[in-house]
């Protein structure tokens, strides 16, 4: 964020322009960008949703390892990251991007026009530094991943898995993720969209079906805060009859 403010401080003249070009793509002033703003839109939230996950409920699992006095706590927090996430980091980057000389096309897309954009102005130490970035963010995306998919595998099995399952768990995880580094990234993308898009369609019916609850979760939040309580869950409170792993009927934290 402080490199792309950078890029911007450099060209702050057209920065104002930059900021018009983004809203006209967006609302489709004109007959060609009209007919892609559909698109447009399609391939913003296939790319938003790695972003900030929202929708995919992957972001859910990590949220429950958190030891909080009230869920919506750390539901708060949860949607302050896609804010973060989606209006701070990708805007930052996309402004400085446009705001630079440097012109997209078959060469020159994706992490390479991020790199010459930020290069155009900072030189190869911008490159490099984006290049840096991605290896961070790569790593801690493969952590963060694998955490879901033994969350998953413990949920599957009613139960911690053993040493040996673990293993064989993480052999396959590691040929996965070998398979997704060698192969060509059109494949890695559109496979990745798939499954995506298939998270994303069984979780948000789910979501619906629950979001009587979160709102009820979220003014009983509120309504201690108002009273000036430190909040405090009581499923029963939010309309949660039926026993549940950690947040029994009548049970605080």
């Amino acid at each position: 964020i402080l490199l792309s403010l950078v890029v911007l401080a450099v060209h702050w003249q057209i920065v104002p322009d930059v900021f018009m070009q983004m809203l006209r793509g967006a609302v489709g002033v004109n007959q060609v960008s009209g007919a892609l703003i559909g698109s447009t839109i399609a391939w913003g939230v296939k790319r938003g949703i790695y972003s900030n996950e929202a929708g995919q409920g992957t972001g859910a699992i990590v949220a429950a390892a958190a030891k909080v006095s009230h869920p919506v706590k750390q539901g708060l927090v949860q949607s302050l990251s896609v804010f973060i996430d989606t209006l701070l980091i990708c805007s930052a980057t996309a402004l400085m991007c446009l705001s630079t000389n440097i012109e997209p096309n078959k060469d020159i897309s994706r992490i390479i026009y991020v790199q010459k954009s930020l290069a155009s102005v900072l030189g190869s130490n911008g490159a490099i530094f984006i290049t840096f970035s991605m290896c961070l963010f790569g790593y801690t995306t493969l952590i963060g991943n694998y955490y879901y998919t033994e969350g998953c595998l413990r949920f599957i099995l009613n139960r911690r898995p053993t040493k040996k399952i673990r293993n064989v768990f993480k052999t396959i995880a590691t040929a996965i993720v070998f398979l997704g580094a060698t192969s060509s990234a059109s494949f890695a993308w559109d496979s990745a969209d798939l499954c995506q898009g298939l998270m994303v369609l069984v979780n948000i019916p789910v979501i619906l079906i629950l979001s009587p609850i979160a709102i009820k979760a979220l003014k009983n939040y509120t309504d201690q805060k108002k009273k000036g309580l430190e909040p405090v869950y009581i499923a029963k409170e939010c309309g949660v009859e039926q026993p549940t792993d950690y947040w029994n009927p009548g049970q605080k934290l």
